[in-house]
């Protein structure tokens, strides 16, 4: 299958880079180095080249280099930008992004071969960039929140419009909200609570779409040789149950009768408790059919690891072409047998991967890779 990738990567102003460039190949990329050298820093600038906030989730004026500060450190007022010449689903194209807090009002600038676009979504028309963080492996233990944003990247990378609503859903339940505390008129309410029933049922339906979908893709590649378990995935909300039940539009109705229902109770308590920016995602291991959460350290990262290879055959599949994988210290913590199952797993993938790890030997068995040295502000080939 074809795939997509990043051919050359600049860097200006960017985290601990004044400024950077390196090149990628055909193989996996490997980038070494010492803690705090900078490995991630490459992932968060690759991470951009999609909607969002990066795999950080860092604010913009965050991101960018004191120029008079040798160390490196960040914060605010410093301008950067990330430019990438990639080979994607429209052939060669330079995709690039940045800030520059004197100029940009709080936006970030992007362009496609040195043409501005309105966003990083139209950058989802050339490449998808997925990511796996050590950040992420708290997700089973921690809030839904953290479940719902995960799950949401989910679906924007076979869905380019779902972060469109959801952020329109974000916005329409602050305005329903900002309504009942100043005791807004019914009929503003209504007209409100019109759009966010809209909108709710869209985010839910596009979220069970993809859960299904990467249910199949896990049933249908299951392998019980894998050192990576199988999940078993599930979506914990009331509209998502209401969709499984009844009609789209039989959902908006009941759903905009449970906001009207509960406006007293929603107005005391400062915010929306029905709906489906409370949904959890519910991930088992599927073998054990135990809760993640209950599940070991090890585990939780192998069904993590495992979810990621599911969806990145997922995207391939539906888009027909394999995406950027960002995998950030994935390697450390794993046994030579688990290391050896995942070169594995990226080999049959097919797609780029971009890989960091302050070990070189934990990646010697990793064939036909490019290997990178990272030191603090500089890349170069190992």
């Amino acid at each position: 299958m074809p795939r997509a990738a990043i051919v050359k990567l600049t860097l200006t102003g960017f985290r601990s880079y004044a400024a950077a460039q390196l090149g990628a190949g055909d193989g996996p990329v490997v980038l070494t180095g010492p803690n705090g050298a900078g490995k991630t820093n490459i992932l968060e600038a690759l991470s951009f080249l999609s909607p969002g906030r990066g795999l950080r989730r860092a604010q913009l004026g965050d991101v960018g280099r004191r120029a008079s500060d040798p160390t490196g450190e960040t914060g605010p007022g410093a301008a950067w930008a990330v430019s990438a010449l990639v080979d994607g689903a429209l052939g060669e194209a330079r995709l690039g992004t940045g800030f520059d807090p004197a100029q940009d009002g709080g936006q970030r600038r992007c362009r496609i071969d040195g043409e501005p676009v309105p966003s990083a979504n139209a950058f989802l028309d050339h490449l998808k960039v997925l990511w796996l963080t050590p950040e992420m492996d708290g997700l089973f233990l921690g809030p839904p929140g953290d479940r719902r944003r995960y799950l949401d990247r989910l679906v924007l990378a076979v869905d380019g419009a779902h972060g469109t609503r959801v952020n329109g859903l974000e916005r329409a339940l602050r305005s329903r909200n900002r309504l009942l505390e100043e005791n807004g008129s019914a009929r503003f309410l209504d007209a409100v609570e019109h759009e966010v029933a809209e909108l709710a049922v869209a985010v839910a339906a596009a979220r069970l779409e993809t859960v299904g979908r990467l249910g199949a893709e896990i049933a249908a590649h299951r392998d019980e040789a894998s050192p990576f378990p199988f999940a078993e995935l599930a979506l914990d909300g009331e509209v998502e149950r209401l969709i499984a039940a009844c009609p789209a539009l039989e959902v908006e109705d009941r759903y905009r009768a449970v906001l009207r229902e509960g406006r007293p109770r929603d107005k005391a308590a400062g915010r929306t408790l029905a709906g489906p920016h409370l949904t959890d995602l519910a991930v088992s291991h599927g073998e054990k059919r135990l809760p993640a959460a209950r599940c070991s350290t090890g585990e939780q990262k192998s069904l993590l690891i495992g979810l990621t290879l599911s969806h990145a055959r997922l995207v391939a599949a539906m888009q027909g072409l394999s995406p950027v994988l960002l995998l950030d210290d994935v390697a450390a913590y794993l046994d030579a047998a688990r290391r050896a199952g995942l070169f594995d797993a990226l080999r049959r993938l097919g797609a780029q991967v971009w890989m960091t790890g302050a070990d070189p030997s934990a990646f010697a068995a990793l064939d036909g890779a490019e290997r990178f040295d990272v030191t603090p502000g500089r890349v170069a080939r190992a």
